[in-house]
């Protein structure tokens, strides 16, 4: 069997389809290390993009990079390699979120599963705009519960009457943001208006917004504030959005990792099945409201995300830091 090689070009490309992930305000809160010798990735928090107003504990710091490794994952693997993966591997080192041994095929078998899903990597899109009303095919959301449970988590489809509370605790996380402005200081870090949306490497820009809601349900957050968006549209959404709860039993780092893990498998078949998706973590972020989030039907434990699925347009592609400011090798 051919060994394959590590060079820069080759852990560069991976760290690069890594850090196409989402993450809470594509804040992009991680960082690379790779220990040629030992064939080893460290990913770590980075918390100078943190955001101690809307997600004190880091949870979803961690769901962020939770997601950029399981595409760490799927781009070794279309490599030709096996991520050997330790999470939160040094209990001193809580910032080292997880540690990849980049393995050669002769020494562990491969999840080849992951392979097919490599081309929704740089597919995948948030996309902010109406979708139809058109349903979800019982397969699709079968194959979406499947990508999670794989990954340790749990995916689930509400009813419309728990759909309709979610809407309801979206537009209560609203209303306390502008009671509160204070609330709202992590979207205004993060947001990138004029001709900063042009060169940003980061944060949500302008273009990514979405027009503005004139009616529907749809779990979309307004990044703009009472902020002026200029040459910014407005549309209808949808009235009955397809809405889907990721959660775990457990609610610590490694549930997080977890949850990030399966999150973006979910997105990944998303992607694949043609569907077009966003997150909201927007009722999440209050303590109150993230128990009322939770189906007590369901044996969703915890609810880590919240996400809007259906058939539209995609979103337009968000900026990325360069690799060379999240990767260091030696």
């Amino acid at each position: 069997m051919t060994h394959v090689q590590l060079d820069e070009q080759t852990v560069t490309t991976l760290v690069a389809e890594a850090t196409t992930a989402p993450s809470m305000h594509n804040a992009q809160p991680w960082r690379f290390r790779f220990l040629a010798a030992e064939r080893l990735l460290l990913l770590r928090a980075d918390p100078d993009r943190a955001m101690p107003r809307s997600d004190p504990g880091n949870r979803a710091l961690h769901i962020g990079c939770g997601a950029a490794l399981f595409n760490l994952r799927v781009a070794a693997v279309h490599a030709s390699l096996v991520p050997l993966t330790r999470l939160l591997p040094d209990r001193r080192d809580p910032s080292l979120l997880a540690s990849v041994r980049l393995a050669d095929p002769s020494e562990a078998p491969r999840e080849k599963d992951l392979w097919r899903l490599h081309p929704a990597i740089r597919q995948r899109r948030t996309s902010r705009h109406p979708f139809s009303e058109r349903d979800i095919p019982e397969n699709v959301r079968a194959t979406l519960r499947d990508a999670a449970a794989r990954e340790k988590a749990i995916l689930l489809f509400p009813g419309r009457w728990h759909v309709e509370t979610l809407l309801e605790l979206v537009h209560d996380a609203e209303d306390r943001d502008l009671v509160h402005a204070e609330g709202n200081e992590d979207v205004v870090r993060w947001t990138r208006l004029g001709n900063e949306a042009d060169t940003a490497v980061d944060g949500v820009p302008a273009y990514a917004f979405g027009p503005r809601k004139t009616d529907g349900k749809a779990p979309v957050r307004d990044f703009s504030g009472r902020r002026p968006v200029p040459g910014r549209g407005s549309a209808g959404f949808e009235r009955t959005p397809h809405l889907a709860l990721l959660g775990t039993r457990g609610d610590g780092p490694t549930d997080w990792l977890e949850a990030g893990q399966a999150l973006e498998r979910v997105l990944l078949e998303s992607t694949l099945a043609g569907l077009s998706t966003s997150l909201t973590s927007h009722p999440l972020e209050d303590r109150e409201l993230r128990l009322l989030a939770r189906d007590p039907r369901s044996g969703v434990g915890h609810v880590q995300m919240v996400l809007r699925l259906g058939y539209g347009p995609k979103g337009p592609a968000t900026p990325r830091r360069p690799v060379a400011d999240v990767l260091s090798i030696g």
